[in-house]
């Protein structure tokens, strides 16, 4: 299994994904890897971690995950790998839930949201979005 982080898709995976039929609620499985330090575009805060950087937009996006009507569902640090093989070890996961398809890419384009993504892509060495739905029998 061939895995690629990336901190932002490409525009043929974002059609993709937003082409999608609406389907109703869902969780996003974010697995997070952050800088070590953090890289903003004008060189301030330069004394954060790449983690740090990240919580003050993971912060900011919960408020804007509850106003659409989702919510944080977990939030954590990796500290382990029972079963399987990575290269290299994800920093932390966040499961977030989004009302439907829809609100989640009305955000995803919102002014507040490209208000805050700075920090995102200061802290983030990259990342795994996995989209899942509740399936019968689990």
């Amino acid at each position: 299994m061939k895995v690629v982080n990336a901190v932002m898709p490409a525009m043929a995976q974002m059609a993709e994904f937003f082409g999608a039929p609406e389907d109703g609620p869902f969780v996003m499985v974010n697995l997070l890897k952050f800088k070590a330090r953090a890289e903003y575009a004008d060189g301030s805060d330069a004394h954060l971690t790449g983690a740090e950087a990240y919580g003050r937009y993971g912060e900011a996006v919960s408020r804007l995950v509850e106003g659409l009507g989702g919510k944080i569902r977990y939030s954590g640090a990796v500290t382990g790998l029972l079963l399987g093989e990575v290269e290299e070890m994800w920093d932390a996961v966040a499961l977030a839930e989004y009302p439907s398809l829809q609100a989640f890419q009305a955000m995803a384009l919102s002014p507040e949201m490209q208000a805050i993504e700075h920090h995102r892509k200061a802290g983030l060495a990259g990342q795994l979005n996995i989209r899942t739905k509740p399936a019968a029998g689990f």
